[in-house]
């Protein structure tokens, strides 16, 4: 099968960089594949599952947040906010921050912090997903 290279950058680490079969971001518009040979592009990548095939077939999931994907000549560049395995999650950080985040919402806030909120939730919420999808 054809590789490409594909390397993500967290804001607090190197999450991956090497050979890569596929690739699988969540986007606005639902999920995004890459494959090598791809066609440039760079989008905008959503709270949500990204999967990768690594060289040997390889499969790695993850919780990612909000960040962006640029493919340009056969290699790929995600930077993304943070990006986890589930075994690097907390469950219990992550359901306090959901529950933070939702009497946040309950409150009459400003618009700016009910944004905030809604992406705390976002983010605290598909980390339980992923977290307890490899259980």
């Amino acid at each position: 099968m054809n590789r490409f290279h594909l390397k993500i950058l967290a804001a607090e680490r190197m999450f991956f960089d090497g050979p890569c079969e596929s690739l699988i971001v969540p986007t606005m518009d639902g999920l995004y594949g890459i494959q090598a040979e791809h066609q440039d592009v760079v989008i905008a990548v959503m709270p949500g599952k990204l999967t990768i095939h690594s060289a040997g077939g390889a499969e790695t999931v993850a919780a990612v947040s909000g960040g962006v994907l640029k493919m340009e000549n056969n290699e790929a560049l995600l930077l993304a906010d943070c990006v986890e395995r589930p075994e690097e999650i907390d469950l219990r950080r992550a359901e306090r921050e959901a529950a933070e985040a939702r009497e946040t919402l309950l409150q009459n806030r400003s618009v700016q912090e009910s944004h905030q909120a809604e992406e705390r939730m976002v983010r605290a919420l598909n980390r339980i997903k992923i977290k307890r999808r490899k259980k």
